[in-house]
């Protein structure tokens, strides 16, 4: 037992009291000024940390802080400045722990659906093409560019993976990147590879990630990596969907670059789209990121955000550290939460660019992982480092490990002896309990953080589908304009709505041009 006999000394006994009770009595008096934004959102933006836990969240914000030669534990996070917090419920229909493209459907559709579909909803079954037909859900950036908005996307990932992916595709499987992926029989029936999707289906105004080699026909030679087959052209279909898309945006400004060096040249004052795909596949690690090369996800969200912002009607942004998530499944702690520090600096420069008066900013996960903080560690001890507690068997462990993964490597019923080993290495991989090649996701649920106007709509535990549905509501996008019809720069429009039966739908309401005053006056009560 550890018994901390201070905490039982009078005030004026331990000075240090002051501090603790001087800082409750700051957040309280925050607390109770607060005051409730009940603007329309004419912007939003979703901060998605892809495998975010909270467990993530925490040990990202000590390591950020001991970046700065800071203890740690008291650091405050960007995201962490967000007044209004919730939990979410993250299982997808079938599977009790999900993975990102039925969370994704939940969050930016507002349908939870089955495993590793796109989406659909839940009549549509993991890789078979013909239940895909007739059980499309559509995203709240559709919903936003319907409604006049410019919309973008910004992952670290490629940017026909699964979150990006389920803004604009439907698809039977998160795994059709391109029409190599896909079986004959899903071709022969109808489907289309997700790729050739993000050209069809939304006119989507910038689009920043990777994933160039789905993009190219079969063969084609990477510009970055010529002499590497495995980053070359997959499509078997001979299209070369970059110039596609070019030819698509004649007599508009659309911008189409893979380096740092064009990325920089783009005026977002004289652009209207830009197409940024700086790898073959998902971009490199940010520690291993070749800043001469690639920049960093808060650059590339200033560059999205600069573009989108001049639409006077406002503009829908997903921004995805998608790389937090593949840090954990390879069980490599530090990538993942250097992959975290680095988006919380995005969402940092996304509050510095737009005004919270008329910006909804959320910060959420789709889902955590098998990912555990333990081990009574001193205050300010490297959070990427040793317990003092040694084990059972007298060997010491690491305060960050996972349930499962590559990181088991017990032999002849022994742990390794890690006294000599630098757990602080990047490429340091945590012990784990279940030898897996992969580490899984977790199941708890995850936060979700929110600021701006609507902003306490995200409180409580709710479905994760809830969030799509609060997000269009906040920014009368969709099909529920209740709240713009209630404002009163809206007074003078005259509007009734008439919603469709079918829950996975999200086409617009139906709009009436008069109705009577006694039709208007029960709708005022109403709303």
């Amino acid at each position: 037992m550890i018994v901390v006999t201070t905490c039982l000394m009078e005030p004026d006994q331990r000075p240090v009291h002051k501090f603790w009770r001087a800082q409750g009595a700051k957040a309280l008096q925050a607390a109770l000024n607060m005051k409730l934004n009940t603007n329309v959102a004419k912007n939003i933006m979703l901060f998605l940390g892809d495998g975010m836990g909270i467990t993530t969240i925490t040990a990202a914000r000590i390591l950020k802080g001991q970046m700065h030669n800071q203890s740690g534990e008291e650091t405050v996070m960007t995201m962490d400045t967000f007044p209004h917090a919730g939990l979410l419920k993250t299982y997808s229909v079938d599977f009790q722990i999900p993975d990102s493209s039925s969370t994704a459907t939940a969050y930016l559709c507002g349908v939870k659906t089955n495993l590793n579909t796109v989406g659909v909803n839940a009549a549509a079954r993991n890789g078979i093409c013909k239940t895909q037909k007739g059980n499309e859900v559509t995203s709240i950036l559709k919903w936003a560019k319907d409604a006049g908005k410019s919309v973008g996307i910004v992952t670290t990932t490629r940017v026909q993976h699964a979150t990006p992916a389920t803004t604009y595709a439907h698809s039977a499987s998160r795994k059709w990147y391109s029409d190599a992926d896909m079986p004959a029989s899903a071709k022969k029936e109808g489907c289309t590879d997700i790729a050739s999707q993000l050209l069809n289906n939304t006119d989507i105004d910038v689009i920043i990630g990777g994933g160039r080699k789905y993009m190219t026909p079969k063969g084609t030679w990477d510009p970055e990596y010529p002499r590497d087959l495995a980053s070359s052209g997959k499509r078997q279909d001979g299209r070369h969907l970059i110039s596609d898309w070019q030819k698509m945006k004649v007599g508009k400004v659309a911008r189409y670059v893979w380096n740092r060096t064009d990325f920089d040249a783009v005026d977002p004052d004289t652009t209207d789209y830009l197409m940024a795909l700086f790898e073959p596949g998902d971009l490199r690690f940010d520690v291993e990121r070749d800043p001469t090369m690639d920049p960093s996800i808060a650059e590339t969200t200033e560059k999205a955000i600069r573009i989108l912002s001049k639409n006077p009607k406002g503009f829908f942004l997903l921004v995805e550290g998608g790389r937090i998530d593949q840090g954990h499944h390879a069980s490599r702690a530090s990538m993942a939460l250097h992959e975290t520090v680095a988006f919380d600096n995005a969402v940092a420069k996304g509050l510095e660019l737009t005004n919270e008066e008329e910006t909804l900013t959320l910060v959420t996960a789709d889902h955590s992982h098998a990912f555990t903080f333990n081990g009574y560690p001193f205050r300010g001890q490297s959070i990427l480092g040793k317990s003092p507690l040694y084990g059972k068997d007298m060997l010491p462990y690491t305060t960050l490990m996972y349930g499962n993964g590559p990181g088991y490597k017990v032999v002849d019923n022994k742990r390794p002896d890690i006294r000599n080993v630098d757990t602080l290495e990047k490429d340091y991989v945590q012990l784990s309990a279940v030898p897996l090649d992969t580490e899984t996701h977790g199941g708890e649920d995850v936060a979700v953080l929110a600021r701006g106007p609507m902003a306490h709509l995200f409180h409580g535990v709710q479905e994760q589908s809830y969030l799509a549905h609060a997000m269009a509501y906040a920014g009368c996008v969709g099909r529920d304009l209740r709240h713009c019809e209630s404002r009163p720069q809206h007074t003078n429009t005259q509007r009734i709505l008439v919603t469709t039966t079918d829950d996975d739908r999200n086409s617009a309401p139906s709009q009436v041009s008069s109705i009577s005053l006694v039709t208007a006056l029960l709708a005022a009560v109403l709303h």
